[in-house]
């Protein structure tokens, strides 16, 4: 719940900066990664705790596509990642959340391995364009795009994945009755 609390105040301290690389540049850099190390966090403790449930297995991708899909809204809106990859992203991203929530029904996937690396790429990529650029750190807007472009590479191969895990439940499922 703290990284959707976070949302809101990355938003306005990305939006306010406006590609200044300022103070409020900083300050969203932050919340994002404050939000995703609370997702970490969270995910440890359920697992040292045994507390994974059905519910976190569906709310914590939804509190993660909030925060990752504005962060890449906003980085194209201010012109500093193209649109075509955030559309990419996205359009996977909510499609395979909606999946999860049609098949429900037949059980829950849970994130592959894949998912994971997913995740973490598109997380390195993220904070690398949130990162504050003075003249002379230029050089991480390159290495972000490649990240970037390999996250979303990471992003499409898992998505076709989780179709086909989804197609099996289902068909299990259906077997079954």
């Amino acid at each position: 719940m703290v990284r959707i609390i976070l949302v809101p105040f990355f938003i306005w301290s990305l939006l306010a900066d406006g590609s200044q690389h300022g103070v409020l540049r900083w300050i969203a850099f932050v919340l994002f990664a404050v939000a995703i190390y609370t997702d970490q966090l969270d995910g440890a403790i359920a697992r040292k705790r045994n507390l994974i449930t059905d519910f976190g297995k569906i709310a914590d991708p939804i509190a993660d596509k909030l925060l990752t899909g504005s962060a890449l809204v906003l980085l194209s809106v201010l012109g500093e990642l193209p649109w075509w990859i955030t559309v990419l992203i996205l359009v996977r991203e909510w499609g395979i959340t909606a999946l999860r929530f049609v098949v429900i029904r037949y059980g829950v996937m849970p994130a592959s391995p894949g998912g994971k690396l997913k995740t973490v790429l598109q997380t390195v990529a993220i904070l690398l364009y949130l990162f504050p650029l003075t003249p002379g750190l230029a050089v991480l807007a390159a290495i972000a795009f490649w990240i970037m472009v390999l996250a979303l590479a990471v992003t499409v191969v898992t998505g076709l994945d989780y179709l086909v895990k989804a197609a099996r439940l289902r068909a299990s499922a259906l077997k079954g009755r």
